[in-house]
């Protein structure tokens, strides 16, 4: 003790001071241990005694001190802290870091000690403190004065002491033993470290989950799903592409999981721990650096018995370290589980990597109109169709969704979406800044900085591809590119859907283009697209040398996006012929999606590279002709064309491109019937002549539409009948399977259901199998006819409705008036009300469902009544 006999008494402050990790140093030191001790004890009391402070209790590395006045009691406490540090200490890892608290209250000696209540609350501040901390109650704040007087010298040393000192309000804290909540504050000045972890009270949180600054919108079935994994897990990683909403979702799951966890739920970020990870983690725990002893030990130790749970965000801002410490934690302790988030797994022992899936359509779109509203003010903007139409293009990205939410206040909806072939230049700001998070840019760079040399040329590779691919296209681009692949889909830049195959968002794609064109590679790239294309094509369309191979639209689907942007290049690099092949291939598809103003831009982009010179082979301008006719619905532009193709067809020396130009004058009479027929008949005998009798398929359908519509059907069916050898050695027609599309509806007129269904069947089935979807359409509204002449206009309504739907765009008008006559029966025949709700039922019953009732329509020898079996039945 001081040797002092008076105790202060009254309001007296009261000051509990001891050594951080003492037991630690002491073992670390050995017999070392014994002079800094000295020398800290040294230290302190010569403070005590410049301010007046009365030494009542030592005990080891602890001191207790009484203070008559608070002023001074603060100044000690600072100067005490500097000169702790300013010390010659002998080892640098061996510094005492010695934590002080102050409390001020009314208290009287008894004898040469204090039995008051204020001296338990004095040393439950201490307790609360870290080494290096000084911190005091609020009733030390109140008493501390802006000066100090001094009675005795040292005083004005104090007083400049102490006119540098803040008090920092960090909060109303539980001390143990104690029912009341106590303000406690930490003195800050000049010297004296300043960032400290929460203080150590009896009632410390059980997490340091951040609070939510705009509400959290769906993924309730991701929550569920992940929540679970983590029950039955230890390490989960929570992996996707930046911007996916990995951070939001797992502190969401968190905060759900905090019972389950009783030592409490504790999240780090790797991109913002400029201390280390281990610091962070300590510091979210709120632990303190022990002398001579790792930080990673420190936490181990902590949270070895503890049933607690670690996210780890942002692994890969530091991969290997953060593999480094979720290795030791679940090493070391037993009870803990770890979650992490990244762009790629963590790659250890035990790991269960989860990916996040893009926002259902139902949330993307609730979260947009939620950002929308908070972007506008909470004012109206756009309506939900539009804003669900937007959504559908952002492809489930939250950080598109808040970008594009941003977006409004400067465009309206429909148009934004329209914008958005472009995605980064449509929703990134070139004065966002530089966060990870401020742009899709930014969000890119992120991760394409991250990639090997080989990995990042094949994403550069990929970019022009304008769909998902396969291993065999991946190893067309790089013929070593699996590995390269391999990093691409761990880091979420590329992901692997069913088949399997490689898919790239639209975001990664459009970021890599300007990589690539930054790289000046792209010529070479495309131009090997472009040779991929055609490749492509030559194995699935149908070539001259294997007349056998139907054209199938359901085996072009995969490629029509690729042919088409190989098509733009080679109409800008001005290579016509390859174009024109691309042409070729594609006229049927755009025919039957309703494409034919893509598909006139797109031939008006390589007419206009056609070279001066007769390079380019006539047979093949006679085909983009042709199909340029085909794809216009104006007759002056049609005639146009035709006669183009006519002139071209008459120099390329092939007899089959005349009658085809014909033949496609005669596809769609207009005007007088007894001439249109006249017409076909005379480009069918000149293809007879010619010996091409199959060029002259389309006029052989037409002249069988004109005969059925006169009643000729014995005319009709003889012909059909005898085109059936034209139509199997045709390869544009022979999944179409007009012929027996025409005979069925010839049998519908005739009244033979058992015909009209055997043919109609046909032609569903082969439509539907070759991707003929609008064609499949017309053959279900004609088994809807079947259905109302066999007695169930319930069920042929239901058809005509999903029939209408599913041509959509593509109306055939042929029959037109026929399928109109029928409805209008079957209208009469139900009732509007009933006509009307079967009809809508069909309309939103889908395709697909459409499609499967029609088929499963009974064959009309199987039905009750029929005739045809009636004695084999019996």
């Amino acid at each position: 003790m001081s040797g002092r006999i008076e105790l202060p008494s009254g309001l007296v402050t009261f000051m509990f001071t001891d050594i951080e990790g003492s037991t630690r140093l002491a073992r670390m030191l050995g017999e070392a241990y014994r002079s800094v001790l000295g020398a800290h004890r040294a230290v302190l009391r010569a403070v005590f005694k410049d301010f007046d402070g009365v030494e009542l209790l030592t005990e080891g590395d602890s001191f207790f001190v009484a203070f008559s006045n608070a002023d001074a009691a603060v100044a000690a406490c600072v100067e005490a802290q500097r000169r702790l540090s300013a010390y010659d200490w002998p080892r640098r890892d061996a510094i005492p870091k010695v934590r002080m608290g102050l409390h001020t209250g009314q208290a009287v000696p008894i004898g040469q000690e204090y039995a008051s209540a204020e001296v338990h609350r004095a040393a439950r501040v201490s307790a609360a403190a870290h080494g290096g901390q000084v911190l005091c109650s609020e009733a030390t704040a109140l008493a501390v004065t802006a000066t100090f007087a001094a009675t005795s010298g040292g005083g004005a040393a104090a007083a400049a002491t102490l006119a540098t000192v803040d008090l920092l309000d960090i909060g109303a804290y539980r001390l143990r033993g104690f029912d009341d909540d106590e303000r406690i504050f930490q003195v800050c000045a000049p010297g004296l470290e300043r960032d400290f972890p929460r203080p150590r009270t009896a009632e410390a949180p059980r997490h340091n989950l951040p609070a939510e600054h705009s509400p959290f919108v769906g993924r309730r079935t991701e929550i569920t799903e992940l929540s679970e994994l983590i029950s039955h897990n230890r390490l989960v990683t929570v992996v996707g592409p930046g911007g996916s909403g990995k951070t939001r979702l797992t502190l969401a799951v968190a905060e759900r999981l905090l019972p389950a966890y009783p030592g409490g739920v504790w999240t780090i970020d790797a991109a913002t721990a400029a201390q280390g990870l281990p610091n962070a983690l300590a510091a979210a725990l709120g632990l303190r650096p022990e002398p001579g002893r790792p930080m990673i030990d420190t936490v181990v130790e902590q949270c070895a018995e503890r049933r607690m749970l670690v996210l780890l965000q942002t692994c890969d801002a530091a991969p290997a370290l953060t593999a480094t410490l979720a290795h030791r934690l679940l090493g070391r302790c037993r009870r803990l589980d770890v979650v992490a988030t990244g762009r790629a797994p963590l790659a250890l022992a035990g790991e269960t990597v989860w990916r996040i899936p893009p926002l259902a359509p139902a949330d993307a779109f609730a979260l947009l109109r939620d950002r929308a509203a908070a972007a506008q003010g909470g004012r109206p903007g756009d309506g939900d169709a539009q804003l669900a139409r937007l959504a559908a293009r952002l492809e489930g990205s939250p950080l598109a969704i808040q970008l594009a939410a941003s977006r409004l206040r400067l465009l309206p909806a429909e148009h934004l979406a329209r914008r958005l072939d472009d995605p980064l230049g449509a929703l990134d700001n070139d004065a966002a800044g530089d966060g990870r998070h401020a742009s899709l840019a930014n969000n890119l760079a992120w991760s394409y900085r991250t990639l090997g040399g080989r990995a990042a040329d094949l994403l550069r590779r990929l970019a022009v591809f304008a769909g998902p691919v396969d291993l065999a296209t991946v190893e067309w681009c790089d013929a070593e590119g699996f590995s390269a692949l391999s990093e691409l889909a761990d880091k979420s830049l590329v992901e692997v859907i069913p088949g399997p195959r490689y898919r790239m968002s639209d975001q990664v794609r459009a970021y890599a283009l300007r990589r690539l064109a930054a790289t000046g590679d792209e010529p070479s790239v495309r131009g090997r697209h472009l040779t991929w294309s055609l490749h492509t094509l030559d194995r699935v369309a149908v070539v001259a040398e294997d007349p056998g191979r139907t054209v199938s639209l359901t085996e072009f689907a995969p490629f029509v996006t690729e042919w088409e942007g190989a098509l733009r290049w080679a109409a800008a690099i001005g290579d016509v012929v390859a174009g024109l092949r691309l042409v070729a291939a594609l006229d049927p598809w755009w025919r039957e999606h309703g494409g034919g103003r893509k598909g006139r831009e797109l031939l008006a982009a390589l007419y206009r590279a056609l070279p001066d010179d007769d390079s380019v082979p006539p047979a093949d301008l006679a085909g983009a002709y042709l199909t340029h006719a085909g794809l216009t619905g104006e007759r002056a532009e049609r005639d146009r064309f035709l006669t183009r193709a006519e002139e071209a067809a008459g120099r390329s020396g092939d007899p089959a491109l005349p009658i085809r130009v014909r033949a496609a004058r005669v596809a769609l009479p207009e005007g007088d019937p007894s001439a249109a027929e006249q017409s076909c008949r005379e480009v069918i005998a000149q293809a007879e002549r010619a010996g091409v009798p199959n060029a002259a398929l389309p006029a052989v359908l037409t002249l069988a539409e004109l005969l059925w519509r006169r009643d000729a059907l014995t005319d009709a069916a003889d012909l059909l009948g005898a085109a059936r050898h034209l139509e199997a050695i045709c390869p544009e027609a022979r999944g179409r399977r007009a012929v027996d599309w025409l005979l069925g509806m010839v049998a519908l007129r005739r009244g033979d259901l058992v015909a009209a269904h055997d043919h109609l069947v046909v032609a569903l089935r082969s439509r539907l199998r070759h991707g003929f979807r609008g064609a499949a359409a017309d053959a279900v509204a004609a088994i809807a006819v079947r259905c109302a002449l066999g007695g169930d206009p319930a069920t042929a309504t239901v058809l005509f409705g999903g029939a209408e739907v599913a041509r959509g765009a593509r109306r055939t008008e042929s029959f037109g008036a026929f399928w109109s006559a029928q409805q209008m029966s079957l209208r009469a025949a139900l009732g509007d009300a009933a006509f009307d709700a079967a009809y809508a039922d069909g309309a939103g019953l889908g395709f697909d469902r459409i499609v499967a009732m029609a088929l499963a329509v009974e064959h009309p020898d199987l039905e009750d009544g029929a005739a045809r079996f009636a004695q084999i039945i019996r």
